[in-house]
């Protein structure tokens, strides 16, 4: 790793101490210092590259975290997260693919109700969050993800997410899944021909 310059110093030991990741404008208030803070996170990143922990970047936030291929070392001494359910896994991706949403438009995707102990293991779990009432009738409640969800899954953004193509690759797609999908896409194509055939 090259010598680090002082602004790098300074932002390695400002984040080295804090307690949660920090925005780019709480690192430059930390150190006391405005200008070249972002420029100079990203030589520090790059310092890091390929060590045993790396400084990273997770929805706008910087921290350090042990570098992936390493995790498996730290598995045994630290606590195993409680496991979500089906329902919270299946709320937490309706959630993440489209937020902000209500829970009505959860229920309506997932096409079953989800019980309030969904929604509270996933805020407990600090992965969702609150975000504000929809200005329609009735005024629901939205959800959304939190800086903290991008951290625990490794996501730069929500751009990260995958896409169906990296689902299916990575056999994550159930058989029902699967057979929705291709009874959907067999029903746009029957709706292609139909518009051709009745155009002729």
């Amino acid at each position: 790793m090259s010598e680090p310059d002082e602004l790098g110093r300074a932002i390695e030991a400002a984040l080295f101490a804090a307690e949660t990741p920090m925005t780019v404008g709480e690192i430059a208030t930390a150190i006391g210092i405005r200008g070249g803070v972002a420029t100079a996170l990203t030589r520090v990143a790059a310092s890091y590259a390929g060590r045993g922990i790396n400084l990273v970047e997770r929805g706008g936030r910087w921290h350090f975290q042990t570098a992936p291929d390493l995790a498996h070392l730290l598995r045994r001494t630290r606590e195993e997260p409680r496991r979500l359910s089906r329902a919270g896994v299946e709320t937490l991706a309706i959630i993440a693919y489209h937020e902000p949403v209500s829970r009505a438009e959860i229920e309506a995707i997932r096409g079953v109700q989800i019980s309030k102990g969904t929604l509270d293991a996933l805020m407990e779990a600090g992965w969702v969050r609150p975000a504000g009432r929809r200005e329609v009738a009735g005024r629901p409640l939205t959800y959304a993800t939190t800086p903290d969800f991008l951290t625990h899954f490794g996501l730069a953004s929500r751009r990260d997410l995958p896409g169906i193509d990296d689902l299916r690759a990575a056999g994550l797609l159930d058989p029902v899944d699967l057979a929705m999908e291709a009874a959907l896409t067999g029903r746009e194509d029957d709706s292609e021909v139909a518009k051709t055939a009745g155009g002729d």
